[in-house]
Parts: C-alpha cells; sequence; structure tokens
C-alpha cells in the first residue's frame, strides 16, 4: 500500500495498533524490572550472611514466576504466535522449581506409637534423634533409661493433616512476611493456638492411651509420665534445638492428651521458629515426635559434658548437678554444683565446686512440678557424692566411646539412688581463645564496668546494652545489641541471632541457653551479679567472655582478633533448596544476541527468559514499524544543529502534540528521558575524531576488509540514522556512529523502583584489543558514576535503576556525553596511558559541565542546584 493511499483511517489503525504494542511493551518492561529485583534479592540471600526461610524461598519463586509468564504473554501480544515455545519452557523451568520446592518425601504408614524397647538409632526418622538416642544407649549399652514409648512421626504427620490443620498452617506460613520479632511473635501464638484446640483423630488416641497403659502395667498404677519433644532433627550434630520445644513433666493419664497437643504446638514456639529461621531448617522437614517416659522422682539431676565445650583440648569430664529435677541446670535458674572428673581406669575426681543453690524443682503428689525453697545447710552441701559422680562420668564415656564423639547427657538420680539418664546428643564445642591475662590494672584494655562469672560460649563481642526485664521487651531488642537479661532462660534463644553478645546474671554453661549460643557463635556471660542494675540501656559496651570482663565502650584491642562468625544459613537445608531453585532462576546463558544460539529453545533458566524477551521486544517494536512501514511514514527527522540524522518515532505521548510534515522540532518534545540524554549530547562540542597513529590507521583498514557488516556502505536500517523511540516516559535509541554500535533504553517517570536506564556499547573500527580496551575504558568511566556495568569482550552492558527521576535524568545527561565523545576513541586507546589520559578528560568534563562540579565533588565556582533547589 503506497503512502498516497493511506486515508485518515488507515493512519489511525496503524497508529492505535502500535500504541496497543507499546502498551504491552511497557507491561513487559514493568515485569522484566520486577523480575530482576528478585533475582537480585535471591542473590543477596546466597550470601548467607541473613537468616530466611520457605516461605521467602517459595514467595519469591512464585514472585518470579508470575513476572516472567507476564513477559512471555506481553512478547505474544507483540508478535503473536511468534514466540509460542516460550510457554513451554516456562513449564519447564517452573516444573524443575516446584520438584525442588516440593521437600522430603514423607514415608507411608506406620504405626502411630512404639515402645522404647524397640528402638535404636536407626529410627530417628520414626521416633526422633532424641528417643532413637535413648534407645541406642538402652537397648544398645544397657544403660538405664526409664521404660516408655514414643508417639512417632507417623502420628505428628496423621494429626495435623486432620481438619486442614496442615493447609491452615502452610497458609499463615506463608502469608506472614515473619521479619520482625512483632510479626513472629503474633504468628507463633496464632499457629500454637490452632494447634492446641484441634482435635487428636480418634486412632491415634486409642494408640497413645493403650500405650500408657501398657506402661502402667509394667511400672504400677496412677504412674506419671514425662513427655518430651523428640523432633526430627532435634539433638543432632549442630542442630540441638536445646530448650526450643515443651517437655511436660509429671502428666497423668487423664491429659496425656492435652499435654501430646501443647509439646505439638511448640514446634512453632517463637524460640523454635527463629531458631529454625537463624538456622535454615525447613519447617516440613520437622517431625515432631513425643517422647513419653515414667517419671523420675529425683532427688538430684544435672547434666554431663564429656568435654569441656569451651575449650576443645580439655578432656575432662565436667558434671553440673543441682538438687531435685535437672530441669533447674537446663533452664539455667540455679547455680549448679560442678564435678570434673580425670579420664582414666577408673575415673579419678580433679575438681570439686558446690554452689550455694536456693530452690529446687520437685514432682507434685498429683501431677506437675513445684518450686521448693533450700533453708539450712542444704543449700551449701553437695548435690551428689564423689562416688555418684565417678559413676556418672564411667557411664558417659562408654557413651561417647560408643558414639564417637563428645556428648551432652541429661541425667537423674532417684531416691534409692539409682542413677537414670534421661537425654543424650552430640556436644558443641569451641576453642577458646588464648589471650594473655592482664596482670595489672595498667594492663586493662580498657574501663572495668563489671568482671567476674562464667564464660557460657567463648569470644568478645560489643554493642549497645539492652536489658529484657519483660517477655513483651524482646520486640523491642535490636540488632547488634548486647542482651542482658537476669536469667538465662531458654526462650532468649529466640534473640540470639540478633544479639553480638549476652550477659546473664543466673546460669551456668550447662544452659540450654548456652548451648544455642554457642551453636550460633554469640560470646556470652553467665553469673555476673547486678548486671541488669549496673548496665544502663543503650550504653555500649564491650563483653570479653573469655576474660570474664565487661568494658565501658568498644574496645578494638580486643575486638580485632574475634573470629568473625560464620553463616549459620550456609550449609542448611533451607539454603541448599535456595541455591537449588536458584540454579533454574538466577544463571544468565543466553549472553550474546547476535548468536545462532540466542533462541527461545535455548533459555535455561527465568533469567535466560527475561533476557530474550526484553531483546525481542525492543526488536519487534522495530519490526512493527519496518513491516508496515510505519517508521517510514511516522517518525520524523529532528530539526538540529548536529550534522548528523536523528529520527523521531513517537509511540504515544512523547510530543506536545502531533504536527504534520517530515519534520519534529526539540521543543515540541516532551519525552523526559530524551530531553534529558539530549541534554548530553549537546553539553560538550565534539572536537572530532583523535589523531590516529600508523598502527591504528591500519587496524581501520584490516577491520573494515575483514568484516563487511562494519562497511558503513552495505544496506542497513541503522546504518544512517539514529532512532528516537518516546513516549512521554520512556526513550529507546539505537544508533550507529561510525563502526560502533549504541542503545540506549530509559523508563523515567516519578516512580522510583519503575525507574531504570539500560545502556550498551559494542564494536569499533580498531583492532580486538584496542576495542576490548575501549570498552573497559567505558565500563570504568560509567563505574565512577554508579552504573552496574558487565565488559563481554569488545562489549559494554551497563545499567541504573531504582532512582528518583532528577538523579535519572543526571545519569542520562551522562550517557548522551559519553555517546558522543567515545567515537573513534579505540583507535588510540593503544596502551593504559592514553587510557587514563582520555579518561581524566572526560571525568573532567562530566564533573564541571554535565554535572556542575568538579572531579572531586566540589562546585567550580558557586554551588550548582539540581531542579528541586537543593545543592548538587
Amino acid at each position: 500500500m503506497g503512502e498516497d493511499k493511506l486515508t485518515p483511517s488507515d493512519i489511525e489503525a496503524l497508529r492505535t495498533a502500535f500504541q496497543a504494542r507499546y502498551h504491552s511493551f511497557k507491561l513487559l518492561l514493568s515485569a522484566n524490572n520486577k523480575a530482576l529485583q528478585i533475582m537480585s534479592e535471591l542473590e543477596e540471600s546466597l550470601k548467607g550472611d541473613r537468616p530466611f526461610g520457605m516461605s521467602f524461598i517459595k514467595a519469591n519463586s512464585t514472585a518470579v514466576s508470575v513476572n516472567v509468564f507476564r513477559m512471555i504473554r506481553c512478547m505474544d501480544e507483540l508478535a503473536p504466535g511468534k514466540y509460542r515455545e516460550l510457554f513451554d519452557v516456562f513449564r519447564q523451568i517452573q516444573a524443575a522449581i516446584a520438584d525442588e520446592l516440593s521437600g522430603r518425601k514423607e514415608p507411608d504408614g506406620g504405626p502411630f506409637v512404639v515402645g522404647l524397647d524397640r528402638i535404636d538409632k536407626t529410627h530417628a526418622d520414626e521416633a526422633g534423634s532424641k528417643m532413637a538416642n535413648l534407645g541406642e544407649i538402652r537397648n544398645r549399652l544397657a544403660m538405664p533409661v526409664p521404660n516408655g514409648f514414643t508417639i512417632t512421626s507417623h502420628a505428628f504427620r496423621e494429626f495435623v493433616r486432620s481438619g486442614e490443620l496442615q493447609s491452615e498452617i502452610d497458609r499463615l506460613l506463608q502469608s506472614s512476611p515473619a521479619e520482625q520479632m512483632d510479626e513472629l511473635f503474633s504468628l507463633s501464638g496464632q499457629i500454637q493456638q490452632l494447634i492446641i484446640r484441634s482435635p487428636v483423630p480418634a486412632q491415634i488416641e486409642e494408640a497413645i492411651r493403650g500405650a500408657f497403659r501398657a506402661l502402667e502395667a509394667t511400672d504400677g498404677p496412677g504412674l506419671k509420665i514425662s513427655m518430651r519433644s523428640s523432633a526430627l532433627g532435634e539433638d543432632s550434630y549442630g542442630t540441638s534445638f536445646a530448650g526450643q520445644y515443651r517437655s511436660e513433666l509429671n502428666v497423668s493419664a487423664e491429659n496425656v492428651l492435652e499435654a501430646y497437643k501443647e509439646v505439638v504446638a511448640s514446634k512453632y514456639s517463637l524460640p523454635a521458629i527463629t531458631y529454625r529461621l537463624n538456622r535454615g531448617i525447613r519447617d516440613e522437614d520437622i517431625d515432631m515426635c513425643v517422647g513419653c517416659m515414667s517419671m523420675v522422682h529425683a532427688a538430684a539431676g544435672g547434666v554431663i559434658y564429656t568435654r569441656n565445650p569451651l575449650h576443645a583440648r580439655d578432656d575432662r569430664v565436667f558434671i553440673h548437678s543441682v538438687w531435685g529435677l535437672p530441669k533447674s541446670v537446663v533452664d539455667g535458674s540455679v547455680a549448679a554444683d560442678l564435678f570434673a572428673v580425670s579420664r582414666g581406669e577408673p575415673p579419678v575426681m580433679a575438681e570439686r565446686r558446690i554452689s550455694e543453690k536456693e530452690w529446687k524443682f520437685v514432682c507434685y503428689p498429683d501431677e506437675g512440678v513445684c518450686r521448693i525453697e533450700l533453708t539450712g545447710e542444704a543449700g551449701a552441701a553437695p548435690s551428689i557424692s564423689d562416688e555418684n559422680a565417678v559413676e556418672l562420668a564411667r557411664m558417659a564415656l562408654a557413651i561417647e566411646n560408643h558414639y564417637g564423639c563428645a556428648q551432652d547427657i541429661e541425667w537423674a538420680l532417684d531416691g534409692a539412688g539409682k542413677i537414670f539418664l534421661l537425654q543424650c546428643r552430640p556436644l558443641t564445642q569451641t576453642e577458646g581463645a588464648v589471650r594473655a591475662v592482664p596482670t595489672a590494672k595498667t594492663d586493662l584494655p580498657g574501663e572495668v564496668i563489671l568482671s567476674g562469672g562464667i564464660a557460657a560460649s567463648p569470644s568478645a563481642g560489643s554493642g549497645p546494652v539492652f536489658v529484657l526485664r519483660k517477655e513483651s521487651d524482646a520486640l523491642l531488642f535490636p540488632k547488634g545489641g548486647v542482651l542482658v537479661v537476669k536469667q538465662a532462660l531458654p526462650r532468649w534463644a529466640a534473640l540470639l541471632g540478633r544479639a553480638a553478645a549476652l550477659v546473664a546474671e543466673q546460669g551456668t554453661a550447662a544452659g540450654h541457653l548456652a548451648n544455642v549460643a554457642r551453636e550460633f557463635g554469640v560470646p556470652a556471660l553467665f553469673g555476673v551479679d547486678g548486671a541488669a542494675e549496673l548496665l544502663e540501656n543503650g550504653r555500649v559496651v564491650t563483653v570479653d567472655a573469655d576474660g570474664f570482663t565487661i568494658y565501658d565502650g568498644r574496645v578494638d584491642s580486643i575486638l580485632k582478633n574475634v573470629r568473625v562468625r560464620t553463616s549459620l544459613m550456609e550449609g542448611s537445608p533451607v539454603f541448599e533448596t535456595l541455591k537449588k531453585v536458584s540454579e533454574h532462576i538466577i544463571p544468565l546463558h543466553l549472553l550474546d544476541p547476535d548468536s545462532t544460539a540466542f533462541k527461545a529453545a535455548r533459555c535455561r533458566t527465568f533469567h535466560d527468559v527475561t533476557r530474550f524477551c526484553h531483546e525481542k521486544s525492543v526488536k519487534e517494536m522495530f519490526s512493527f514499524g519496518r513491516d508496515h512501514h510505519f517508521s517510514e511514514r511516522a517518525s520524523k527527522q529532528l530539526v538540529c544543529e548536529i550534522p548528523m540524522q536523528w529520527w523521531v518515532l513517537n509511540l504515544d505521548d512523547g510530543l506536545l502534540e502531533e504536527t504534520p510534515g517530515k519534520f519534529v522540532y526539540l521543543d515540541n518534545i516532551v519525552s523526559i528521558p530524551m530531553l534529558a540524554l539530549w541534554e548530553g549530547i549537546i553539553a560538550v562540542p565534539w572536537e572530532g575524531p583523535p589523531p590516529v597513529d600508523t598502527k591504528g590507521f591500519m587496524s581501520i583498514l584490516v577491520e573494515a576488509s575483514s568484516n563487511p557488516a562494519l562497511d558503513p556502505s552495505m544496506p542497513s536500517q541503522y546504518t544512517n540514522r539514529n532512532y528516537f523511540m518516546i513516549s512521554r516516559n520512556f526513550c529507546s535509541l539505537s544508533s550507529r556512529f561510525g563502526f560502533h554500535f549504541s542503545t540506549i533504553e530509559a523508563l523515567v517517570g516519578e516512580r522510583a523502583n519503575e525507574n531504570y536506564v539500560s545502556f550498551g556499547f559494542k564494536g569499533g573500527a580498531a583492532d580486538a584489543a584496542r576495542r576490548i580496551r575501549r570498552a573497559r575504558f567505558v565500563s570504568e568511566i560509567l563505574e565512577e558514576f554508579e552504573f552496574r556495568s558487565e565488559v563481554k569482550e569488545d562489549g559494554v552492558m551497563a545499567r541504573i535503576e531504582g532512582y528518583d527521576e532528577e538523579v535519572m535524568k543526571e545519569k542520562l545527561r551522562i550517557l548522551g556525553y559519553m555517546l558522543i565523545h567515545t567515537r573513534q576513541l579505540d583507535m588510540v586507546m593503544f596502551n593504559d596511558a592514553s587510557c587514563q589520559e582520555h579518561k581524566v578528560k572526560l571525568i573532567k568534563d562530566i564533573c564541571s559541565v554535565i554535572l556542575c562540579r568538579s572531579a572531586y565533588g566540589r562546585p567550580p565556582e558557586t554551588p550548582a542546584q539540581d531542579a528541586d533547589g537543593s545543592e548538587n
């Protein structure tokens, strides 16, 4: 159809079709930006220096999938049917991600209850690690362990599947951002209440009650039991979950089901949720088994460490003991007696420290436990004899020998003097710091505020003090703070992922909180009298746990030798899942759009799809005009004083008003990014090509003769013209200056999060070495001005996004200048000195003319002001 035969309705139909396609183009660009932002977030998380859960991975996988699909759909609208293969590629990638997110394959069936006499360490998936370990030492080593049974992982799965309970839990986990402590607190409460209010299925109830009756038949009527968490992964090396779940002591048959639900619900206690989050453990990997054992009415109890947890070379056996139930040792509420026993046959008592014990926990006659104050001489008396200590050490060493690693063992001594083992797990050990101890006050590295106590976890840390006086204060605890508490209670473990150090007035190195502090690498000093009163909120202190001292301010001489904490996320199940999922999202394989391999079928990741769609979408915008001879009819030549041809194609609202004829004037253009780019283009007149040496001239001849594609005389729609495609907020410039090609694309408006500028630069007339040096030269200059750039052979790709309108206009002015003034520089890029000379010149121009300041950030004469009136 010739132009003279076009009717006004024909032209309007073409323009309407073009604007519809431009709308799809803008939607594609928006989806591309969002997809790239998500990929950036995933890449940042792969550093492993911040906690995240499966909900983060699932939410971001879904979000990137949605935006990539939008891009594919927009591509289909831009070029109907041409890229249908992308839909198949998308489905394949999405299926691969879904497979990675599907989690572990749950075993089918199994009993709801299994007796402890039938369990060993091979039953960890059925009974949980805690009960599997107890079954192992009872049935393989003939160690004294109370009779009991386990409510299995199969029972847990059936319970949470009943009544859509698991679906509701998943919904709450997925919908909650769970990034702040108050959000986690709310999430924890909602899920726990949901579980406690849910009925236990009849088959599980009957199995539990039947096992209880069988245990009564063995151990006597009126039996009470302890019910302890035995979650999958609990009591494993490096992930003890110490004190993060609930235990119910002295439970009667009447209340066994309610107690079971309380323990199950504790899977979602605040400490447990934050522990999993910080350790990168997937929620779906944790089935909550519950261990049920006949209650031991303990006269004394405590914890054994088969080696010193703070000094790996100290191989003595450490026994922490209190009167009554071992509860007060593990929750750190009472100062415990300490017995150190040397290895050997027989073991020999090496050291004894007897503490003043204020109270003890004992079983109520009916049900539950109570705290009783110790009066008279009882509190100061040893809670066990040396003979008891040696016998405990002998048992502990046998267990260590069986497992081949240091052990953390909970025990109780009944009224008849019989020892029972209640728990065993691998011991987390750390290497204590080797530091010279000050011999005089003048040797101290800073002003001492407090000293004394015990090192519950080694090393040192510094930050502002935060005294936690009530549970609700935990919601305000700042990241990097020094946590100060009265008692070293297990529930404070929820804050350790944010803490620089931990100080407690009461507590022992054998407590659950100390265990978790060592796992997290948080220095901890316990038994510091008066800490909660003497340390004021907000005061910066340095806690030196190895030196048993708290200093005023930040003491760099201590902190400089502190080993950087290793990432708790790296290597964890959640982290490994993110790595596997990211393999289908982040890597970019389609790098060269000119390659024959740049095809939809070659897309292997979502990043490939976005790269392909983005590249092809720009070409489709041009091809539409070409195929309909629309660019010739609708584009207009820009009237300007620069002796080059510039053509403007108005996509939507880039002109103040539509005018007839073949020309457009600058005062009729309202495209924000084009005008900013043009300001840079005309800011400094081009002085012409630089003087070329003989080698540079010869390289032009060789390159032009060996690569016909570089010949300006070859037919090409871009050979002699530089095209602007514009709307009010969008500009795409494709230009060819001599032998090099440049593309600039920008979306600039009021929404900073959608703003972006991208720059592509490739080619040249010189030999490959000079072109590559020029590419690096351009990249280095752009990086000086906050662009992210990537050099590939003689090409540069640069990008900047997310800034407000004024900043983006400034960056476009820089690109406009660079567009003009990097022409033919490849011919003089013969050494580093030449590069540096031209780099200094270009940066000086950009700073003094484009940005109106000196190359060192100072205004040349008077302070220049941005459009908003603020100094630049």
